[in-house]
């Protein structure tokens, strides 16, 4: 985890802030897509469209989920979590829309303890 904390040491802990919030906003939008690209391609399986959008849309979501458990070790940080808490932020990324609540309910200075 050296290698992590060194790669985002160089920024402030109010970009890695703005940084997770989005991450948080853009995984859940993704998994909205990924939803419809689901549906999509159970209706029509033989198409090359629906194929080549769920391709898409799969490694956007990729990326916002790894960017999300990246940026999660730092926003450990930066809100004091404990250990539950992390879990919780961490299963969150699992489960489709959590990364919001994980941003409006975790991710907050003023949460009383």
């Amino acid at each position: 985890m050296n290698f992590i904390e060194n790669f985002f040491a160089k920024y402030s802990q109010e970009q890695i802030e703005k940084w997770f919030k989005q991450v948080c906003l853009a995984e859940a939008i993704s998994w909205l897509f990924l939803f419809s690209a689901m549906v999509w391609i159970r209706y029509d399986r033989d198409g090359l469209l629906p194929t080549i959008y769920i391709i898409i849309i799969g490694n956007i979501h990729g990326l916002f989920f790894t960017l999300y458990l990246l940026l999660l070790f730092n926003a450990k940080k930066i809100y004091k979590w404990d250990d539950e808490d992390t879990v919780f932020a961490l299963l969150a990324g699992f489960f489709p829309f959590a990364t919001i609540w994980v941003d409006k309910k975790l991710a907050r200075f003023d949460r009383e303890e």
